[in-house]
């Protein structure tokens, strides 16, 4: 009866150690797991801003003045474009073209 009394201590008593370092880990892994769903919502927080920035910095405008001022870019006409041939070594100048679209470039469709 004694040796069974103790067998039941024992094995209550490492039941108990169980129970202490199971609860201990489990508040630890709660706590890594607050953590990172912070981490994580701040690391969105940081996406959404800097998706409304590269929205705001790849506005059409914004890029033909960049494009004009810093890299001296110019919109293409026909007064400013120049053909070589492969036959001839001067440039020559393009004929003026008309300021109308066609119909299918002007109504967006594609062909």
């Amino acid at each position: 009866m004694l040796r069974l009394n103790l067998l039941l201590a024992l094995v209550l008593l490492g039941s108990c150690v169980w129970l202490i370092r199971t609860s201990h880990e489990s508040r630890r892994l709660f706590v890594a797991l607050e953590r990172a769903q912070s981490e994580s919502h701040e690391l969105q927080i940081d996406f959404e801003r800097l998706e409304v920035d590269k929205r705001a910095q790849a506005t059409p405008l914004r890029v033909e003045r960049l494009a004009r001022e810093k890299l001296r870019m110019y919109g293409n006409s026909p007064t400013l474009t120049q053909y070589v041939s492969a036959s001839a070594s001067s440039p020559m100048v393009a004929p003026a073209a008309p300021s109308v679209a066609p119909p299918a470039a002007a109504s967006g469709a594609r062909p």
